[in-house]
């Protein structure tokens, strides 16, 4: 996939690797910086990029930790991969996401500090890793690329911290529950929202009708008692997963929480109304829930058969 998204980054939109949903010729790529665009891989969008790698990162992180179950030459090259993909993809959101998925690591380590030899371990690799990542000439220009648009972005919302990060995640919480007394009582109507909808109603798939976040299309298509009745049931589902997977942390169990890092905010807040982003949900969603199933006891032969 990073090959794959280093020949969509050096290639222009015309090019065969970026041909858009359709045929499109115009090119799947999204504006990005430096006249590169941010490479949309398999998917239809740059979404799906960062889904992708948002969710292999989880993965990643948490063979770290237990390299015995996987082959080592695999872990290196995923390692490089994702780390690559990050300027490739000049994505904030899966910096960002790495970040995340970082803290929840370590968390995991404050909360079990036998993890802590591992952690210094991976730390120091992937800083060897990074090292050598940005030695290569072929990361430079994206490097630069991603640079510039991490700089520039931030600045215009008014710095990382208290722009970008407070845009994204405190407005985008607060928008579900603002402005609803203006709305109709049962909504302007399911799928109004999506792209899918602006398309049938207008022509025009680009516009939002209602908005482009979760919570306020939620609330803007339902109404604003069921919308809100909807967005409290994913809060809680969200938090009923993480108790849960926080008990697995506690039994020595490392692989839910890692999918936490990604899966909290996805359940959560992750827009239903696209299909890329819905799809990563309903497979994420999935295999949280199966990473919290125990194992069943293996019973010895002569136990069964005598309960026979």
């Amino acid at each position: 996939m990073t090959i794959l998204i280093g020949l969509q980054f050096y290639s222009p939109q015309s090019a065969w690797v970026n041909r858009g949903v359709g045929g499109d010729m115009a090119g799947a790529g999204y504006s990005g910086a430096m006249g590169f665009f941010r490479p949309p891989a398999t998917f239809s969008f740059t979404t799906g990029t960062t889904s992708y790698y948002s969710f292999a990162a989880c993965f990643v992180f948490y063979f770290l930790f237990n390299i015995k179950q996987v082959n080592t030459l695999v872990l290196i090259a995923a390692t490089l991969a994702l780390f690559a993909a990050i300027p490739f993809s000049i994505s904030r959101g899966l910096f960002y996401q790495n970040g995340v998925t970082l803290l929840f690591v370590i968390l995991a380590v404050a909360r079990k500090p036998k993890y802590l030899g591992k952690m210094i371990f991976a730390i120091a690799g992937s800083f060897v890793l990074l090292i050598a990542l940005s030695q290569v000439s072929f990361l430079k220009k994206p490097l630069e690329a991603f640079t510039l648009r991490f700089t520039s972005a931030s600045e215009s919302e008014g710095g990382a911290i208290k722009g970008t990060l407070g845009t994204r995640v405190v407005a985008g919480a607060t928008r579900g529950f603002t402005g609803t007394f203006d709305l109709p009582y049962f909504g302007y109507g399911v799928g109004m929202g999506s792209k899918v909808g602006a398309m049938l109603l207008t022509g025009n798939s680009k516009a939002f009708l209602i908005a482009e976040d979760e919570w306020p299309r939620l609330v803007g298509e339902i109404g604003p008692l069921m919308g809100i009745i909807a967005i409290l049931t994913r809060i809680a589902f969200a938090f009923q997963i993480a108790f849960a997977c926080y008990k697995k942390l506690n039994e020595n169990d490392l692989l839910p929480w890692m999918l936490l890092s990604f899966g909290f905010l996805a359940i959560a807040q992750m827009i239903w109304s696209q299909p890329t982003y819905l799809g990563f949900f309903v497979i994420l969603g999935g295999l949280l829930l199966a990473s919290l199933k125990s194992a069943p006891v293996k019973r010895p032969l002569s136990t069964t058969i005598k309960n026979v």
